[in-house]
């Protein structure tokens, strides 16, 4: 499937539903060896100057080190018949299967970093800062870090350009 560029100005959206209800898939790596997860939690907005998406990744997960260990990487949007392919790629761990396979969602590369053919909107992100999250940094005490982090380890965030917007043609 081909894709088209787009201006990032073209897009019009609301970035509560296409992050919080219809998530992302974040992918980094390159075609020998790649990963990726589903997110619901990011923001989209304008950061020195740039436009960026904010991500948030816990270092448990194997897509923390290919985001990490990257330049770049790609958020993708999927229209709602893949939301049985999202859920699969928020539940298993890439340690443990072929996400690609099991899904049936073809990687593909665009502008050197791995996404899938299926999606209708790809962001190709370049990392510029990342910081990690920790409990000393909560303002409130609305229970935020026993509801979110009791089990599993904080997140990293990873504050990145986006150098490119795609959509499906």
């Amino acid at each position: 499937m081909a894709f088209r560029k787009i201006d990032i100005s073209e897009l019009s959206f609301n970035p509560f539903d296409k992050i919080g209800k219809q998530w992302m898939l974040l992918t980094g790596g390159n075609k020998e060896k790649f990963n990726t997860m589903t997110a619901s939690w990011g923001q989209l907005g304008v950061l020195w100057n740039k436009n960026v998406l904010t991500c948030y990744i816990r270092p448990n997960r194997y897509t923390y080190e290919f985001i990490d260990n990257d330049e770049c990487f790609t958020a993708s949007f999927f229209g709602e018949e893949y939301r049985n392919a999202l859920s699969f790629c928020g539940a298993h761990s890439g340690r443990d299967c072929d996400k690609a396979k099991e899904t049936g969602l073809t990687p593909t590369e665009i502008n050197g970093c791995m996404t899938f053919a299926e999606a209708e909107l790809i962001l190709v992100c370049r990392r510029l800062y990342s910081y990690d999250m920790q409990e000393s940094g909560f303002l409130t005490d609305d229970g935020i870090p026993e509801k979110f982090f009791s089990s599993d380890p904080y997140h990293r965030a990873y504050i990145s350009e986006i150098v490119g917007v795609y959509v499906k043609e």
